[in-house]
């Protein structure tokens, strides 16, 4: 069957024929620009706003845990599910097993973004909840390489890849839900709790494995211990698809679907249209999200492995984490808040200036061992971080319409994760092995910040303005009334 033919965008009428037929063209005009109307605003009230930021945030959390107590176990994982023999060799495979993931990644992405903007954002995300916690639980049950021989890795990178798989949805339909719940005015205060349940879910990862650690005797841990925390998804799963099950759709996902607003008018756009015509948007995400996920990867997850190749010992590395971790959460709303104020773009470009000047500074602290010195450097790269935790969820999901949001994030998203931030763990510790440098994390980090700079440079801002394909919204009817005398005061054009 042949391809539909494009439709021609007519060329704008000649002056002489305005000037002859004014009041003809002045009602084309207003009919095709009408004035804004309340009903044209969505309202949302901070009460369902934050009844779906505390459900999704928590779903995130969960989804974070999961890949926090593989990244924090990735040692005692290795030596379970891989040939004994060689340390590293074990720790590399490991590692290698957790980038594993992240090649589906963008397969899910692919899957779930798309069914998202068309069966909508709940479902979907209740959906990646279910196989998350389902495969995470399955790491906990399968048993040890001296049990079943080969079969234990191989069951180990399946459950990975259906991690990946579901994680693949997540965020992207995560971020759009939230953004597209909360008011104009508010997106990055709001936005900013996705990154809040991200730190959560991870500091809740690190403190059950240094309470465990601290605990349990070596070979407790190395037989069972490590086991605990995989475990413990299947309630915490249980509670978050709860909460998720109780959620209303999003306000402008509903308003497309009811045939409202701009992004009605685009719904029957082909899949080429939709995606291929994102590519801009689509390479601004990826570079992003490449600066920001190798830094959150390698704080977030290669740490505490970094620390214990230097003879950093292992639970003071976990603690020292976990403190930057909660620092970051008291500070990570007033981040966003901060954006909503000055813009997304001066936020961002501290952040990747910060990376590119401190990374060196940082790591050399780090490197330098002691308690006080391994902390300060963390909580410099954790202070640098936070300018894109606080950020990133209200700044990606305006850079795509309504009607595509979710799959194109999803896409591009999952795209720059897999190639940048889940393979961070493992390019960083082969770099360190080939070259014998301890400091190639800073350059690789160094490097990242410089393509935040040129990719924060290339945005538009986006701070209090509605999305692209959706109506203004806002908190109260009040904010609506407003907006509309604001519309009814500028000047018509002809």
């Amino acid at each position: 069957m042949s391809a539909p033919e494009t439709p021609e965008i007519p060329a704008p009428p000649a002056p002489e024929a305005v000037a002859r037929h004014r009041a003809l063209f002045r009602a084309i005009y207003r009919r095709t620009h009408p004035r804004l109307r309340q009903s044209d605003i969505t309202v949302t009230e901070e009460a369902q706003v934050k009844r779906a930021v505390k459900a999704t945030a928590l779903g995130n959390a969960m989804e974070w845990y999961d890949f926090g107590v593989y990244a924090y176990l990735a040692v005692i994982i290795g030596k379970e599910f891989f040939p004994s023999g060689n340390d590293t060799a074990q720790t590399l495979s490991s590692l290698a097993t957790f980038a594993a993931a992240f090649l589906v990644r963008p397969i899910g992405g692919m899957f779930f973004g798309p069914l998202g903007d068309r069966v909508g954002r709940k479902k979907i995300l209740a959906l990646t909840m279910i196989m998350m916690s389902t495969a995470t639980l399955a790491i906990g049950l399968i048993p040890s390489y001296d049990s079943i021989g080969v079969w234990a890795p191989v069951l180990l990178v399946l459950c990975r890849m259906v991690q990946g798989f579901s994680t693949g949805g997540e965020y992207g339909g995560a971020a759009t839900f939230i953004a597209e719940y909360a008011p104009d005015k508010r997106r990055g205060f709001w936005g900013s709790f996705l990154e809040f349940g991200t730190l959560i879910g991870y500091t809740v990862a690190a403190v059950l494995v240094t309470t465990l650690t601290a605990l349990l005797s070596d070979d407790a841990m190395q037989s069972w211990g490590w086991r605990v925390p995989f475990l413990a998804a299947a309630p915490l799963g249980l509670i978050g698809l709860y909460l998720r099950m109780k959620l209303d759709e999003s306000p402008a996902f509903q308003k497309m679907e009811e045939g409202e607003g701009p992004a009605a008018e685009r719904q029957k756009k082909s899949f080429k249209d939709s995606f291929v015509g994102q590519w801009r948007a689509m390479l601004l995400c990826i570079a992003l999200v490449a600066a920001f996920n190798v830094t959150d990867y390698m704080l977030l997850s290669y740490m505490p492995t970094y620390l214990t190749q230097l003879g950093f010992g292992e639970t003071g590395g976990l603690l020292s984490i976990v403190v930057v971790m909660l620092i970051l959460m008291a500070l990570i709303n007033s981040v966003g808040r901060l954006s909503d104020r000055i813009g997304r773009k001066p936020v961002l470009m501290a952040g990747s200036v910060g990376f590119f000047v401190l990374a060196l500074p940082a790591f050399l602290l780090i490197k330098q061992g002691g308690t006080v010195a391994v902390f300060t450097g963390l909580l410099i790269l954790g202070l640098t971080l936070v300018c894109y935790l606080g950020v990133m969820s209200s700044s990606l999901p305006a850079l795509f319409p309504t009607d595509v949001r979710y799959g194109s994030l999803s896409i591009g998203f999952n795209i720059s994760v897999s190639l940048f931030g889940g393979t961070t763990p493992l390019v960083v510790a082969a770099l360190i092995g080939a070259t014998g440098n301890d400091l190639m994390p800073a350059f690789y980090t160094m490097l990242a910040g410089l393509v935040g700079i040129v990719a924060v440079a290339a945005m538009k801002e986006t701070a209090r303005q509605p999305l692209e394909g959706s109506p203004p919204a806002v908190a109260t009817d009040e904010e609506a009334r407003e907006l509309v005398e604001a519309a009814q005061r500028q000047p018509r054009e002809a």
